[in-house]
């Protein structure tokens, strides 16, 4: 960032360009709940933020406290730069981004009505009624009360009434939830690495044997569960690969490191000392920063890490002589 400078600002609406706020931008009056914030780039703000509408022109920009606002929370499809949300970030309408040139990072929840994102990384979860995700990274969760779009996606879990999954789109955990059959669009991998072997390929080791992506399969992975009480009746579907998980952990997943990423990448800002994953194939220390773990997903999501696909086969007598 450039040199900022301190700024104060009165009820009228605020316009941030070059500036440092020590502190929050909260209303103190009846007149300051319609205030629109406007940040043209280059700005920090080291804490929360409440707006009618708040509006992000240009990076740099980075908000250190949570942000809520009344009516948007708009990125502009023209933003270049980084664009930093250290807390929760909350709208009672639609949080939007569609910049393709912007590194968009949330650290903590995303709560909103709708929620529309673009090359973004999430460390939370987001709760909405509509979610569209094309390009992103969601570690946490993706649950929507409505309807849920991904596209060249990688995300946690899901748990929707109806989704469209399209190009490709992986999951970090054995199973997702819709009510209705999964939406997918010829031509699209649907995948998933809760085995693949994340710590190495993040060390840039080779990886374990009996590891890698696994497919899913929307017929051959459903499962459909009927919910019934006295007076209404509720289908849910899970795709899952549980059971492959199962016999793998028979083996052995105990050097994958999984959930030592994903832990770290879920913490964001919380993070209050950097650890090590282990060495690399040079006998360094590989830190796991918040950086290079956004940096690392986006890498498999591209296929500049390539994950390979487990091969679904076993020994028996690895299993029997466990016991």
């Amino acid at each position: 960032m450039m040199e900022l400078h301190e700024i104060s600002f009165n009820e009228s609406n605020i316009l941030l360009k070059d500036n440092l706020v020590k502190g929050s931008i909260l209303p103190e009056k009846m007149t300051e709940l319609n205030r629109t914030i406007t940040i043209n780039g280059n700005s920090l703000i080291e804490g929360a933020v409440y707006a009618h509408k708040l509006e992000i022109q240009q990076g740099d920009v980075e908000i250190q406290g949570a942000v809520f606002t009344q009516a948007e929370l708009y990125i502009n499809s023209d933003a270049k730069g980084s664009v930093s949300f250290k807390k929760s970030v909350g709208s009672a309408n639609s949080i939007v981004s569609r910049a393709t040139e912007a590194t968009l990072t949330f650290y903590s929840d995303i709560n909103a009505q709708s929620v529309t994102l673009y090359n973004a990384f999430v460390a939370g979860s987001i709760y909405a009624d509509d979610i569209i995700l094309d390009n992103c990274i969601v570690i946490g969760g993706v649950f929507a009360t409505q309807t849920v779009e991904l596209s060249h996606s990688i995300v946690g879990t899901f748990n929707t009434p109806s989704i469209k999954i399209a190009q490709t789109v992986g999951i970090l955990l054995p199973s997702v939830f819709s009510i209705e059959r999964i939406t997918v669009i010829p031509s699209t991998q649907f995948y998933n690495l809760c085995l693949a072997d994340l710590g190495s390929l993040y060390k840039g080791l080779p990886q374990a044997e009996n590891s890698g992506k696994i497919e899913i399969n929307i017929e051959t992975d459903e499962i459909k569960t009927t919910l019934t009480n006295e007076e209404t009746q509720k289908i849910l579907r899970s795709y899952t690969v549980i059971g492959k998980v199962l016999a793998a952990d028979l083996i052995d997943t105990g050097k994958f490191q999984n959930h030592f990423l994903l832990t770290a990448a879920s913490l964001g800002s919380q993070l209050l000392k950097t650890y090590n994953l282990g060495v690399d194939e040079k006998g360094e220390p590989v830190a796991l920063t918040f950086d290079k773990i956004r940096t690392f997903f986006f890498d498999i999501l591209h296929g500049r890490i390539a994950v390979q696909n487990i091969s679904g086969s076993f020994d028996i007598s690895q299993i029997t002589g466990k016991f």
